[in-house]
């Protein structure tokens, strides 16, 4: 088996607000009916809490937890070595049920952004409207030209997924971003 490692390898800048790749996350990704009984029942058998309301996460009271993705897709969030156990706890809940239960965390990259206010990075990459985002609220949006999912854990601390194949993107467009200076003071 070969040794797993992050696509930036916890790259970090710091300008007007900090970015850092995240290293190792795991992550993965069921398909399935969101309100179907034998889907909340895996859920919960699989990682101890429910499924949040359209665009939510778990609380956050733990660095793992779920996020809803799409009205039949969630992302669940843990460490990178448990990935595996998520997915085979998923699919041993759901059984015969249709669905798709896959461990994605060698396909995505993982950033976070600490500042004063993180909308002023935010900002200047993706046309979602920040101004009535509330913390742990996910977005599935583009920063300029790819594809990501973020949300802000609180206004000082955001959390950026893309995919790996654009990680050095992603990381060079949000340095830029935050740039000593380049403050717009917009938020």
């Amino acid at each position: 088996m070969s040794n797993a490692f992050s696509a930036l390898q916890g790259v970090s800048d710091t300008g007007f607000a900090h970015v850092k790749e995240m290293g190792l996350v795991g992550m993965v990704t069921l398909k399935a009916d969101l309100d179907a009984a034998i889907t909340k029942k895996a859920v919960k058998s699989a990682i101890g809490e429910g499924i949040p309301a359209a665009r939510g996460m778990s609380d956050g009271s733990k660095p793992d937890g779920v996020a809803w993705m799409a009205p039949d897709e969630l992302l669940f969030l843990c460490k990178h070595e448990e990935a595996e156990g998520v997915v085979n706890a998923l699919t041993k809940g759901m059984g015969d049920a249709h669905h798709l239960a896959v461990n994605v965390s060698d396909a995505r990259a993982v950033f976070t952004i600490e500042a004063r206010d993180v909308r002023e990075v935010l900002g200047k990459l993706t046309p979602a409207n920040l101004a009535d985002l509330k913390p742990r609220e996910i977005r599935r949006s583009r920063f300029a030209q790819v594809p990501a999912a973020f949300w802000m854990n609180s206004p000082n601390h955001a959390t950026v997924i893309c995919f790996r194949s654009v990680a050095q993107y992603m990381f060079d467009l949000l340095v830029t971003a935050a740039k000593e200076g380049a403050e717009v003071r917009y938020y």
